[in-house]
């Protein structure tokens, strides 16, 4: 090497979303309204439809205010009401009309849908606790198995992403399903992710059959929602 020239550099690379690629920021609504012993939730096709307690609609105000600059190109919700009210906020920051994908509705849970889910878990029900020692919902009778809601809610945003190349969207979906998502993307168990945090993000790269974490259970925006509560995992 001659006396002036320089040695290369290789400075370290950062992450940055193959081409094609769609990010996705996917996020669990915000806290539902309690259940009410002896009464249940309304039902949709099926499954519970609560809407946001009071913590809930703070929560999506909260992440309104995280998301209102961000860059994104379309927001997804279910058909459930919880979900469309946790997007309501951030749809208004950025003037769009949010769009269904009924394909990410919560997991079904059988004879425990309406609100019997959580007082079983509260209660430390057998049921409850085998479920979560085998990591099967259908240990709940005549819950959807987690081949089932993997095999709905995996192409479900492998669509999304097909739909949105080199773009960021918001899908707002339910815990049972963020941790299917997850665990699909990492190989994981069936319910190593479950139990993110309502109105938390994690963020998804997608290009194909190349799945990507880049992060998980996001809450830095909650920072100020101090209220107790609780999260169950399932919701």
């Amino acid at each position: 090497m001659a006396a002036t020239d320089q040695p290369r550099l290789y400075p370290q690379q950062q992450f940055s979303p193959p081409s094609g690629a769609c990010e996705i920021l996917l996020v669990r609504h915000g806290e539902s309204a309690p259940v009410v012993s002896g009464k249940d939730f309304p039902l949709v096709d099926g499954h519970g439809d609560p809407s946001l307690s009071q913590r809930g609609h703070d929560q999506a105000a909260l992440l309104a205010a995280r998301l209102r600059v961000a860059p994104i190109a379309a927001i997804y919700v279910t058909n459930l009401r919880r979900t469309h009210e946790t997007a309501a906020p951030v749809a208004t920051e950025l003037g769009m009309a949010p769009i269904v994908e009924p394909d990410l509705r919560e997991v079904y849970l059988g004879e425990w849908e309406g609100g019997l889910f959580r007082q079983k878990v509260a209660e430390s029900d057998p049921i409850a606790m085998s479920m979560w020692a085998e990591g099967r919902w259908d240990v709940i009778p005549g819950a959807e198995t987690n081949d089932a809601l993997r095999a709905r809610t995996v192409p479900a945003l492998a669509r999304i992403a097909t739909n949105h190349p080199d773009s960021r969207v918001m899908v707002v979906a339910h815990g049972g399903v963020i941790g299917t998502l997850l665990a699909h993307a990492t190989g994981g168990r069936p319910f190593a992710f479950v139990g993110v945090d309502n109105a938390s993000i994690s963020n998804l790269v997608i290009i194909g059959e190349r799945w990507i974490l880049r992060r998980f259970n996001d809450t830095g925006h909650l920072e100020d929602d101090l209220s107790p509560g609780t999260n169950e995992p399932n919701g």
